[in-house]
């Protein structure tokens, strides 16, 4: 049988899944791909996923639920979208250099 707790909380990480994965940028032209980020990565263009967080002070315990690089106005940044463990859902847009 499952707990009160569990039957509430399933759709609410399920709503905020769907919501913020519609929160990155709109212009999705000026967004890298995946392939795009791994060799960004590779080549030192950019920061990882991890080192950013890392920088951002991100508890290793949140919960990634998105990502995007997007070029915004020359400088590439971040969007993530992050559910932290005690249920909080942020949209986050960091530096990626």
């Amino acid at each position: 049988m499952k707990t009160l707790t569990s039957k509430i909380l399933a759709p609410v990480a399920v709503a905020l899944a769907i919501g913020l994965a519609g929160a990155a940028p709109a212009n999705a032209q000026a967004c890298l791909d995946n392939r795009q980020i791994q060799e960004a990565v590779a080549s030192g263009q950019i920061m990882s996923l991890d080192a950013v967080l890392a920088a951002a002070g991100i508890d290793g315990s949140a919960k990634i639920l998105n990502v995007a690089v997007c070029d915004e106005g020359g400088r590439l940044v971040y969007h993530i979208g992050v559910l932290e463990a005690s249920g909080a859902a942020q949209n986050l847009v960091l530096p990626a250099q």
